[in-house]
């Protein structure tokens, strides 16, 4: 995102603009953002792949014998934060993360994706594109800084103020993203009271997760300057749409983009069709990866627009996949099921692995389902060889022991990791009582 590529322009840079403080960032198996806060005086360590932290203090990353990492900044992701400090500005920089042996470290999220990228590269393709469109709800804050469940507005899908107050917030959001690099393509109201999308232009696979990552900062950092907390959980209330973060995504080679064949069926070519052949195969074992929390799965559920079966479509809303009508550079399938919840260095591997297992096996997809999925009776779903994805995080995380593909997209570490942090969360839910269950049965029973 930023033009600065050598240290020599970051330190110039650096003085330019008296940047007093980095951060080290990095995120960890859960798709959390952690950052190593160093005073600019450490830069020459920075930049010289010298700076250590300790590993085992991060979830699902190594035990304290073997605590010692190495941050290795990718300079292109130098970026100075726009909110100004007290003490001056805060830069930051993307690191891979690296053992004290020099190599990548296997439950390093970016690292993983970046070997399944060199998988794809073997095959003979330049760049797998991915454009986001994440959503997020805006509830207030209390007197005392803390998340109401009071929505900021009762806006609707598309929405304009006065009905929109959260109109003036996400303007902000959008105008800060600007000024850091991104190109906002569309900000609009989504159906939900108090919800918003943004979704900004398409990138490569690293780009784009590195893009979500720090869209997700921003959105929360102005929000809280609004008096509002920006939450991205998929499904914070009863009864309304979740949030989802739809996958546009697309493979590139020498040719252009490898999606589009002016005569093929639909103008979509062999490999597009191989990789949506592949994304359908695994979706039940990728699931998990995408849908990684307990609040998930209320978001999957039939009557609100997020998917529940596994079928695609070039026309209708309800399938898993969706290939939108644009063609020429802009031929892409649409994965609806993900949400913002997700890894996105994790989620981008699965599905670049589904995809490419797609490809490599020659897997041909089952005929597209035009018409509403959810009004077809089981029947007619088994007919039309539809299935559902898991309708628990219990049920993913067993879907995704069984895929192997999964657990080679992953890698061994982050795949175990991953599993036991999913199954305690499980336990965690299970053992608790819900509001709902009191309702319903504390006097019946």
């Amino acid at each position: 995102m930023a033009n600065y590529s050598t240290k020599e322009e970051i330190k110039a840079v650096v003085k330019k603009e008296n940047v007093r403080f980095l951060r080290l960032m990095f995120t960890d198996i859960l798709g959390r953002i952690k950052n190593v806060e160093v005073p600019i005086s450490q830069l020459d360590k920075v930049l010289d792949n010298k700076m250590m932290f300790d590993g085992s203090s991060i979830e699902g990353f190594v035990r304290i014998e073997e605590s010692d990492m190495y941050l290795y900044p990718d300079l292109g992701t130098w970026m100075i934060f726009p909110w100004e400090s007290e003490k001056g500005k805060v830069a930051r920089l993307i690191c891979d993360v690296y053992g004290t042996d020099g190599k990548p470290f296997a439950g390093d999220p970016r690292s993983n994706l970046k070997r399944i990228m060199n998988e794809m590269k073997e095959l003979g393709f330049t760049g797998f594109n991915i454009g986001p469109e994440p959503e997020f709800f805006l509830f207030k804050l209390d007197e005392n800084g803390n998340p109401t469940k009071k929505l900021n507005d009762q806006g609707g899908y598309f929405d304009f103020a006065p009905v929109d107050l959260g109109e003036n917030c996400r303007r902000d959001i959008v105008l800060e993203l600007e000024s850091l690099g991104f190109e906002v393509e569309a900000s609009h109201h989504e159906c939900g009271p108090g919800q918003h999308e943004i979704d900004f232009k398409y990138a490569d696979a690293i780009e784009a997760c590195d893009n979500i990552q720090t869209f997700e900062l921003v959105v929360r950092t102005i929000a809280r300057k609004h008096g509002l907390h920006a939450t991205f959980m998929p499904k914070p209330l009863h009864g309304i749409a979740g949030s989802g973060m739809h996958i546009n995504m697309s493979l590139f080679n020498e040719q252009g983009n490898a999606f589009f064949d002016e005569n093929g069926d639909d103008q979509l070519s062999e490999t597009a069709y191989y990789f949506l052949g592949g994304l359908l195969e695994h979706a039940r074992g990728y699931t998990a990866v995408c849908n990684p929390i307990v609040n998930s799965y209320k978001r999957l559920v039939p009557g609100y627009e997020a998917p529940v079966y596994v079928a695609w479509s070039g026309k209708n809303r309800s399938p898993l996949v969706r290939v939108p009508s644009s063609r020429g550079l802009s031929t892409r399938l649409e994965l609806r099921s993900v949400d913002p919840t997700a890894n996105p260095y994790l989620a981008m591997a699965v599905l670049l692995q589904a995809g490419l297992d797609g490809i490599k096996r020659k897997i041909t997809p089952p005929k597209a389902v035009d018409r509403n999925i959810y009004v077809m009776t089981e029947e007619e779903r088994e007919e039309a060889h539809i299935t559902d994805l898991p309708s628990t995080l219990h049920n993913a995380v067993k879907a995704m022991k069984d895929d192997e593909m999964v657990k080679e997209a992953l890698g061994n570490h982050i795949f175990n990791n991953f599993i036991e942090a999913k199954r305690m969360e499980w336990d965690a839910y299970r053992q608790s009582v819900s509001e709902w269950e009191r309702e319903q049965y504390l006097e019946m029973y």
